[in-house]
This record gives C-alpha cells, structure tokens and sequence, in this order.
C-alpha cells in the first residue's frame, strides 16, 4: 500500500469515529458553563473570541468586567458601541490599586449582582463574567454565592468565567474548563504590555 493510500484510510477512519462522536451528541437543552483559567496569557482574549462567535450568529452578549476598572483596552473599545452587547465595567483596578479590601468586596459584590441580574432575565445568550476567578482568589465573593447565581441562569444563558486560580468546586460544575499555561511572557524579558496585543 502506498502511503498516498495509507494515509486516506487512516483519515476515513478518523473521519468515521468523528461522526459516529457527533451523531451520539446530544444538546443539553441549556446554556453552558465555561472557564478559562491558569497562569498563561490569553484568559480574557479567548473569552471575548467566543463573543465575536456569538455575534456571528446575532446572539445577544452581556460582558461584567470584575477587575479591571477604567483601564482601557482594545476589546472594550471595540465591544461598547456593538447593538448585541452590554459591557459593565465594575472593577476598580486590580486589587493592589485600592489596597482596601471593604471597598474590594462591595465592588465585587455590586458586580456579580449586576451578572445575575443578566444571567437570570433571559436577555442574553452569552455572560462573560471577565477575571471573576481574581476576586474568588481573594474572597471578594465566595464561591457558593458564584455557584447559586450560575444556577439560577436562564436556560438559554452560556456563561463564561475567566481568571486564574479558578476554585475546583467551580470547575467541577463547568461544562468546559481550559488550563491555560505559560510557558513564556515578554513582560519577564522587560517588555511592557502592548497595544493591540496585550490590552
């Protein structure tokens, strides 16, 4: 057998496994519940590809933003003047900024009430709750409050929870969770976070 052909009967059994996966998948009837989570880069920005892919398809998106405050960056420039999304900045920066954890906390604590409000009226077919794993690292919200509000959600409601550090009882209730590493970060070699790229 030449390997022209050895490789065409490798991919049609590949091929057949695939499909025989796809046709015994069944729809969940819900929306799902995903995570990015881990040390590496990249969180946030696979996140907010999964909201270009919703309005791709005109899927209604809420995005609530836990940490980073009024830092501008690229993806909410982009976002804000889109008719299918609603973007909520509720952080006040990142938790060294403030060095107060009360006002940490009520920050938090407005933010993910802000997400339930979203999550449960129906509204929308995608919730990203932005660096939400950062303020359950430092129990700004406790992970059952995170949990009773996911479960509530509408039927029709994805969400997608980003940050590192995500609590395992979270990822136990996750559809999808993504370990993303890093293996290597300009900003250790000195370089400074980049328009375009970084924010």
């Amino acid at each position: 057998m030449s390997d022209a052909q050895d490789h065409k009967e490798k991919m049609q059994k590949v091929q057949a496994k695939h499909r025989k996966k796809v046709s015994e998948a069944t729809d969940p009837g819900r929306g799902l519940v995903l995570i990015n989570t881990g040390k590496g880069k990249g969180k946030s920005s696979a996140a907010f590809g999964v909201v270009i892919r919703a309005l791709g398809w005109g899927q209604k998106v809420a995005v609530v933003q836990f940490i980073k405050g009024k830092w501008k960056t690229g993806e909410r420039r982009f976002f804000e003047d889109h008719d299918l999304v609603t973007w909520h900045t509720m952080g006040e920066g990142f938790t060294w900024d403030t060095q107060d954890r009360e006002r940490d906390i009520a920050a938090a604590t407005a933010a993910f009430g802000k997400a339930c409000d979203l999550m449960a009226s129906g509204e929308y077919d995608l919730v990203v709750l932005d660096e939400i794993n950062i303020a359950l690292r430092y129990e700004y919200l406790s992970v059952d409050t995170v949990l009773e509000g996911l479960r509530a959600r509408s039927d029709k409601t994805s969400v997608f929870l980003t940050g590192r550090d995500a609590p395992q009882t979270l990822r136990d209730y996750a559809d999808l969770v993504t370990e993303m590493n890093e293996e290597k970060h300009p900003f250790k070699a000195g370089i400074k976070a980049q328009r375009g790229v970084d924010f």
